[in-house]
Parts: C-alpha cells; sequence; structure tokens
C-alpha cells in the first residue's frame, strides 16, 4: 500500500465509530449501493479489496462507479475484520448518517398520501424487518413503521434490508402515535383481500411472528383483511405476508 494510501487508511480506521455517534453501518457493497442511491449521506467506506469492489460496481452499478472510487478507501482485510461484527462477502462497509426522524415523521403523516404505509406490530425477527423495508422500497410504498421494542434501523435490519431503509420512511412509533389514514389489519378473520380494496392513504398493518396482531391494534382496525390460505396451512412469512398484501394494492391501478 502506497504511503498516501496507508495514511488515508489508517485516519479512515481512527475515525470509525470514534466521531460519529448513531451512524447507520451499511453492510455489503449492496447496502452502500442502494444508500447512496436514495441519498444517503456516507461518511466513510471501506473494503479489503477496492479493484474488485470497482468491478462489482461496473458490473451491477455503472451509475456509481465514480463517486465509489473516490468514496471507498481500501484497508488489509484483517483491519475490516475488526470494524464489523461480520465481514459482507463483497468485502465492503459504511458508515452513514440516519435520515431526519423529523423528515421521515413528514413524509408518513402527510395527506394525501399517494401510497400506503405498512405497520409491523411489535416484530420479533429483524431480518424480517429489513425484508420488509425492501419490499415497501420497491413497492414505492410511504413507509414502514414498526412498533414495539426492536430498532427498525439495527445493523441486522439495515442488513437484510440492502440499504433500502433510504429508500422509504422507516420508524419505530408507539400505537398512539402512527400516522393517519383507514387501518387495514390483517387477521384470519378479516374479509378476503381479494374481495377488498385497499385505499392509497391506508396503514396495512401486520402482526408480530409468534402472536399475531395485538388486541390493542386489531381493536382500531378500521377493516380486517385475510390472506387466502389452504386449510391447515398455519400461517405465511411476515415478509411473503406483506409482499402479498402490496401486490394486492398495486394492481388495483395500472401503473402503479
Amino acid at each position: 500500500m502506497e504511503a498516501n494510501a496507508q495514511d488515508r487508511a489508517e485516519s479512515v480506521v481512527g475515525q470509525w465509530g470514534q466521531d460519529l455517534p448513531g451512524a447507520v453501518l451499511l453492510d455489503g457493497f449492496h447496502a452502500l449501493k442502494h444508500a447512496l442511491r436514495f441519498g444517503a449521506r456516507v461518511h466513510l467506506a471501506v473494503t479489503s479489496d477496492k479493484a474488485a469492489a470497482l468491478a462489482l460496481a461496473a458490473e451491477l452499478a455503472d451509475d456509481l462507479t465514480g463517486v465509489l472510487d473516490g468514496l471507498l478507501v481500501e484497508v488489509p482485510a484483517q483491519t475490516l475484520r475488526e470494524l464489523v461484527p461480520r465481514v459482507h462477502a463483497t468485502g465492503v462497509a459504511a458508515l452513514a448518517a440516519r435520515p431526519e426522524r423529523r423528515a421521515n415523521l413528514d413524509a408518513l403523516s402527510r395527506a394525501p398520501r399517494k401510497s400506503p404505509v405498512v405497520v409491523l406490530d411489535n416484530p420479533r425477527n429483524l431480518g424480517n424487518v429489513g425484508a420488509v423495508v425492501r419490499l415497501a422500497a420497491g413497492f414505492g410504498v410511504t413507509g414502514v413503521v414498526t412498533t414495539g421494542d426492536l430498532d427498525p434501523w439495527h445493523p441486522n435490519a439495515v442488513r437484510s434490508g440492502a440499504g433500502l431503509h433510504y429508500a422509504t420512511a422507516v420508524e419505530r412509533l408507539p400505537l398512539e402515535e402512527l400516522p393517519p389514514g383507514p387501518l387495514y389489519v390483517l387477521d384470519p378473520e378479516g374479509d378476503d383481500i381479494r374481495s377488498v380494496s385497499v385505499p392509497d392513504d391506508a396503514l396495512i398493518a401486520f402482526g408480530s411472528e409468534r402472536h399475531g396482531i395485538s388486541p390493542e391494534l386489531r381493536s382500531r382496525a378500521t377493516r380486517l383483511v385475510a390472506l387466502p390460505m389452504r386449510p391447515q396451512v398455519s400461517s405465511y412469512n411476515l415478509a411473503t405476508s406483506v409482499a402479498m398484501a402490496l401486490f394486492h394494492w398495486a394492481g388495483e391501478a395500472p401503473g402503479r
């Protein structure tokens, strides 16, 4: 490693986690790619193999090759292992600023909304939370709100979401502070979702993986809706349920 490159690497390693409280860990090339595409302010980015990372960018994100060339700092593989809990297969990691909470809350509460908000009622699995964020970003919904004690911006959720937390508004809120809008709650006793028109400004709520929807949220429902499911099959995966509901919403109007 040349002297200038070594100095830069040492500087980045010295800054990592020291002067950036509250920074979001972007774990892997794809998380960094998506975060940059959707306006994240990236403080630091490192890789154990810059040439390989840029080759990956040329293949999968040519729009960002120049940006990544200037942003990525190569560090020894051992150093990268010391900076992150688990090194991603792409050998890339970054720290970025979390979006302003006020901006997210404004987006969630804006009326009229052009797309729903997904509500996850006390989810228990961070990987599922990230998978739902990824779905929400893909469908272009307004945001994802979680209730309960899990932080939807936990590194494991951001990793599972491939950095797409920056493509939609993601926040944790108590039930009494949910955004306005009609509340469509997924529940086995509800009406078949195929017979229901889900409005663009709806909150679409899903229960936890263990216990389903809470009585408190169920009591607030504007309407209970159910996903079609074969008898004797107990449940779908949370992210699968969200995908089915959003696909139904998106299919109701051309161009969504």
